[in-house]
């Protein structure tokens, strides 16, 4: 981690301001999964608090497996607390595990490219929700998440660059390790 600090200070000065304020940002780490795209489709749009506490009533109420998901009832979803637009993104999840159509063990094996292309094909399961995974789960180096609203508002503030193509072109110097300064930014937002 120090090397991609030591390289994101001498590549902007608002990285070694919010060390310095701040000290250094935890460094998130989920498990791979089904279990961690679940709570990534439920953090979609809404707190981590309240996401979580969803999160928490499924594993309260059932196991968290694409078996049981897949014939859990719309009631039984919304009795937890899970959208009807949710429940149809973890149901899809589920059924396409269960019908080989992704094979979430191997995605650890390939490329952030590589695992991008096969998400993205899943219904609710985005750019953010993939970016989050590559960079919690797969410890992606150098993601910048600018569907994040917290890492574009940081940059808005801290950079006065409020354009996502501009946005996305800045970052590029912060490469490789745009993840660590994507870190700093959520450091600093929160």
């Amino acid at each position: 981690m120090q090397e991609a600090i030591d390289y994101l200070s001498t590549k902007s000065p608002i990285f070694q301001a919010i060390i310095q304020e701040y000290g250094l940002p935890p460094i998130p780490k989920r498990p791979q999964g089904f279990e961690t795209l679940v709570l990534l489709i439920l953090e979609q749009q809404v707190s981590i608090d309240s996401a979580r506490a969803t999160f928490l009533k499924i594993k309260g109420y059932t196991i968290c497996s694409p078996e049981v998901l897949v014939i859990l009832s719309d009631e039984a979803f919304r009795a937890l607390g899970v959208s009807r637009q949710k429940t149809t993104y973890i149901t899809a999840l589920a059924s396409a595990i269960l019908t080989d159509e992704i094979n979430i063990e191997s995605l650890a094996t390939k490329s952030a490219k590589q695992v991008r292309e096969e998400l993205i094909k899943l219904k609710g399961i985005g750019n953010w929700t993939i970016d989050i995974y590559l960079m919690f789960c797969l410890q992606e180096p150098d993601l910048i998440p600018l569907g994040d609203i917290a890492v574009v508002n940081t940059i808005k503030e801290l950079l006065d660059i409020h354009d996502k193509e501009d946005m996305e072109t800045h970052t590029l110097q912060w490469s490789p390790y745009r993840s660590y300064a994507t870190y700093l930014l959520w450091h600093y937002y929160l």
